[in-house]
């Protein structure tokens, strides 16, 4: 199977995930939207009851995801791995893809374990080339030191999806050591899946413009159509703020058009993420993820390579010890 093929195979995942993720966007509106007028009417408080909205609304979805949404990403990346180690999917792909995760993570708890070390590894030595710049070249090291950590930030999702692929590839070993032979796969084979970069940042960004763009104006030509509750919004901040010490570094936020244009970009922004991370994002993470498991098919991980990373990463070393 190609890239193509097992993208499409598995967007049932991606299908599944939006229409999630879309529902929890819509609770978390109402609930603002609840806390606003509510607020509002009963102690002219609005912008106090949105807030608490917004926050009863990401706490409540943030509780419930933890349980739900990991089955879409772990599903989909199973059976992406499944579909190149194999040439070939199973007709319920989505069925196919719960099974899986549940045999090789028991419980959700194991499967955020498994996720929470591989990020720490990645997340660890990213922060550790930020001091490395620091050290040789004082301040302007520092620069270059925090430029290559923000780019290893920016594909370390992509990295974590990966090794977790390589556990789902190594279905013989215990999770623990699967993940510890999928990073250093990574850093064995840095210079040949370097070559994705290009993808991950390329598609990323016209994904960004493309996307947020078309949300932003959308949700600009809704406000539009909504003067009454911007303009109350304002009245609002202005009167929280005339209190505050220096009320005229926030007039900004006092005025009806800005704060149409914020809800805009707020609402485009995060329109992309979501539409990005399940639909644009399994596009590109096929293809790095056949590299990352081509690369390491034949390979012969020694426990020389596992000393190696030890000394890049306490949280690698913690667990290298744990599974020794």
């Amino acid at each position: 199977m190609n890239n193509k093929e097992i993208y499409q195979k598995t967007l049932t995942f991606s299908i599944r995930r939006l229409l999630w993720d879309m529902a929890s966007l819509a609770v978390i509106i109402l609930l603002a939207a609840a806390g606003f007028f509510l607020a509002e009417k009963l102690a002219n408080a609005g912008l106090i009851g949105l807030a608490i909205g917004i926050v009863v609304g990401i706490i409540a979805i943030a509780i419930v995801s933890h349980f739900i949404s990991y089955i879409f990403k772990a599903g989909q990346i199973a059976m992406m791995t499944e579909g190149i180690a194999t040439s070939k999917l199973p007709a319920d792909v989505y069925a196919a893809g719960k099974k899986i995760v549940k045999e090789r993570f028991v419980t959700v708890a194991a499967y955020y374990a498994v996720t929470g070390v591989i990020k720490g590894i990645f997340n660890e030595i990213g922060r550790a080339l930020t001091a490395v710049g620091q050290a040789v070249g004082g301040n302007n090291g520092g620069t270059v030191g925090s430029a290559i950590s923000g780019v290893i930030q920016t594909i370390v999702d992509y990295l974590c999806d990966c090794c977790l692929g390589w556990v789902f590839y190594r279905k013989d070993e215990k999770a623990a050591k699967a993940t510890l032979e999928g990073a250093v796969l990574f850093f064995k084979h840095g210079k040949t899946l370097a070559k994705n970069l290009g993808r991950v940042f390329g598609i990323g960004l016209l994904s960004l413009v493309v996307i947020g763009g078309v949300f932003f104006g959308l949700t600009y030509l809704i406000t539009l159509a909504l003067p009454g509750v911007f303009e109350g919004l304002a009245a609002e901040i202005s009167s929280t703020i005339a209190s505050s010490s220096d009320p005229s570094s926030l007039e900004f936020f006092t005025n009806p058009q800005n704060l149409k244009l914020i809800t805009s970009g707020i609402i485009g922004f995060v329109m992309w993420g979501i539409i990005h991370s399940t639909f644009v994002r399994p596009f590109i993470l096929v293809g790095v993820l056949r590299n990352y498991i081509n690369s390491g098919k034949d390979e012969k991980i020694s426990e020389k390579d596992f000393d190696e990373l030890d000394k890049k990463s306490k949280k690698f070393a913690k667990l290298h010890a744990e599974e020794v």
